[in-house]
């Protein structure tokens, strides 16, 4: 069997795709993970389906150690990647494949400048879907592994026995996940919130708060005033939703959602601006501009035209892995005590 195992799990590393749909009339949460643009450039750089199940790293990613004979994977987003080979470290390139053989470690250290990074293997895990999906929903254990996070020890089959002889590939530049206020479209409930509220939540800067997690972002900022309270009739939900409780302090809700709540919302983030809140750290700034139905979707065809471009542009190495360079010019000295890096 060709794995990888668990050397150390990080701090909140977990399998995902791109979400198990179907099932909110049943109280199940999508879940999914929270940059699928990353997911699916992930998966494209080693071959696989965009929606093939990778690993989401939160913060701080595991140790993996390679068993069996070799694989092709490949990490999106701003991860410190460290490969210890025979007894020598040396550091490794986000956002391309690299092909690592039985044995080696892969320490994937601390996420920089974003919330999550995305690993996927070529070929992808051999576990068993639950529900038709391989995410996981750690606050039910939904999911592979028993629905929790990696723990030390874990092994992840492989569905590739070895990995394939087509050459590494890299990504031309990193993605491009845009910038300025995050777009929302105004309600389902924006007649709860006084004419002011509004005009607040559309001029006014709002800070991630400290406890955001999978299930939503907690914002701080001016507090926006809801017209009859805040309790509604329990209604569904979709990721984007912006709930404001009785504190008028907003809630992002993101992959980790519940399926109903009984709090107005005053506005939901289109879908081509989730993956960019998936990335948001605490103390991140966020503004927000509301657009048109019309101009939500015009922005979702631009971002799957951008991912498609990104696809299209991804470039060969040339070969695989270049140890003996990387030794020569990039070695890292202290790697060898298994310490976190």
């Amino acid at each position: 069997m060709t794995a990888l195992r668990v050397v150390s799990p990080g701090l909140n590393t977990t399998v995902q795709d791109l979400g198990r749909f179907g099932y909110q009339a049943q109280g199940v949460p999508v879940a999914g993970v929270l940059d699928p643009v990353a997911l699916r450039l992930a998966n494209a750089l080693v071959g696989n389906a965009p929606g093939e199940a990778g690993l989401e790293l939160c913060a701080l990613g595991p140790r993996l150690a390679v068993v069996g004979e070799g694989a092709r994977l490949a990490v999106v987003g701003p991860v410190r990647l460290t490969l210890t080979r025979d007894g020598e470290s040396c550091r490794l390139d986000h956002d391309r494949a690299h092909l690592l053989r039985d044995g080696d470690v892969l320490a994937l250290g601390a996420v920089e400048g974003a919330a999550t990074a995305v690993l996927a293997v070529e070929g992808g895990f051999d576990l068993e879907p639950v529900l038709g999906s391989l995410s996981t929903y750690s606050r039910a254990a939904l999911g592979p592994l028993g629905g929790k996070a990696l723990s030390a020890g874990a092994v992840l089959p492989l569905r590739r026995p070895h990995p394939s002889d087509e050459p590494c590939l890299l990504l031309a530049a990193p993605f491009d996940y845009g910038a300025g206020p995050i777009r929302v479209m105004p309600g389902p409930q924006a007649d709860r919130f006084t004419d002011e509220a509004l005009a607040l939540f559309l001029s006014s800067d709002y800070a991630v708060a400290k406890d955001a997690d999978r299930m939503g972002l907690r914002l701080e900022g001016p507090g926006l005033e809801h017209r009859d309270g805040a309790g509604i009739p329990s209604d569904g939900l979709v990721a984007g939703c912006i709930q404001v409780p009785g504190n008028g302090q907003p809630i992002v809700l993101l992959a980790d959602h519940q399926t109903v709540g009984g709090y107005a919302k005053i506005a939901t983030v289109i879908s081509a601006d989730l993956p960019r809140l998936g990335r948001a750290v605490p103390g991140t700034r966020l503004r927000f501009s509301a657009v048109s139905l019309a101009e939500a979707q015009a922005a979702r065809r631009t971002l799957e035209q951008a991912v498609a471009a990104a696809v299209a542009a991804l470039r060969s190495d040339g070969g695989g892995l270049d140890l003996a360079a990387l030794y020569s010019a990039n070695l890292v000295s202290g790697m060898v005590s298994g310490e976190e890096p």
